[in-house]
């Protein structure tokens, strides 16, 4: 009797073993799928930047886009017009994209890191219950509503106070729009310096304030220099954003490629140059409308770096506190 019940039993077990594996089989393999799509369509999006700059480079020197001073895509009218064939020099652009990220993240980091640390060392659960999601509402609200308060409020008040002051602001500048894309970036960087805070190791409190220190004294001595690896990758992923954004851009600095330090002065960025050689019918042989794919490789290369930077320290910090 007890050999009968033991035939059936492994036969049950060899069948269920068997739907066991295919279900695992079958999952494993979908996620491979899902992997290999995400995979595909980076890759392709690479080769179809790359094949297309290539093909831009044949029209346009590589020195005169990374080095020229001069971008006006615009094809002349007139053979003896003056750069008939356009200016392509992406200086200017790289200037205007860097003039806004810098004043986005002046504005984003003390704003974001001040408030990642008094939700995590000062605020009680109560509070921060209810102010991390008020604060990451803002990463939920649409970038072209930002464009439309930064063109239609801010830039207006910075304009008026600069004629107060005898300074001449133009209409569309980049301190409008670097002001409201560092209000845009202020949720990434407190909601992931706020996680960082907070993965460090309790004990390093508890022996900074058993040895008679403050809280604050043990934020700024013990706290901060131990989360430091973390909230550079943090700065560096907002920084990264503040690079690739474009509605707030097109909408409050407007389109003019002004090679200028200066905030109050119109300028652009490499993604809003995009967006306007891309607007509208073009021909995709043109040097016009092949730079595009140029800055977009130009911009790929730039953020891919910022990223794998910013990766890596954060792999560093988690080594060393999981």
């Amino acid at each position: 009797m007890n050999v009968k019940n033991i035939i059936p039993n492994k036969e049950f077990n060899i069948i269920g073993n068997k739907k066991h594996n295919f279900s695992e089989y079958l999952i494993k393999t979908i996620m491979i799928i899902c992997s290999s799509v995400a995979i595909a369509v980076t890759v392709g999006i690479i080769f179809s930047l790359l094949f297309e700059t290539i093909h831009f480079f044949q029209k346009v020197s590589l020195s005169e886009f990374l080095f020229g001073t001069k971008w006006s895509p615009q094809t002349a009218l007139r053979s003896d017009q003056v750069a008939a064939d356009g200016s392509f020099g992406a200086i200017p652009l790289i200037t205007g994209t860097l003039l806004i990220s810098t004043i986005a993240m002046c504005i984003a980091t003390p704003l974001g890191l001040f408030s990642a640390i008094y939700l995590s060392e000062y605020a009680s659960k109560k509070t921060r219950n209810i102010i991390k999601p008020l604060l990451e509402i803002l990463a939920g609200i649409p970038t072209v509503v930002y464009g439309f308060f930064a063109a239609l409020t801010v830039a207006p008040i910075i304009r008026s106070t600069g004629e107060t002051v005898g300074l001449n602001v133009s209409s569309e500048s980049a301190l409008a729009a670097g002001l409201i894309m560092g209000i845009m970036i202020i949720p990434l960087i407190s909601s992931l310096s706020d996680d960082v805070i907070n993965a460090v190791p309790q004990s390093l409190r508890d022996a900074s304030l058993g040895l008679g220190s403050t809280n604050s004294e043990t934020i700024r001595k013990v706290i901060l220099p131990a989360a430091i690896p973390g909230i550079s990758g943090s700065l560096l992923l907002a920084a990264s954003r503040a690079i690739g954004e474009t509605m707030i851009v097109v909408m409050a600095a407007g389109l003019a490629a002004n090679l200028t330090a200066n905030p109050l002065e119109a300028v652009t960025t490499i993604t809003a140059q995009i967006v306007a050689l891309l607007t509208g019918d073009q021909e995709f042989d043109s040097a016009k409308t092949l730079s595009a794919f140029a800055l977009g490789l130009l911009l790929f290369i730039v953020t891919l770096i910022l990223n794998m930077i910013s990766l890596k320290i954060v792999n560093k910090y988690r080594e060393q506190y999981d």
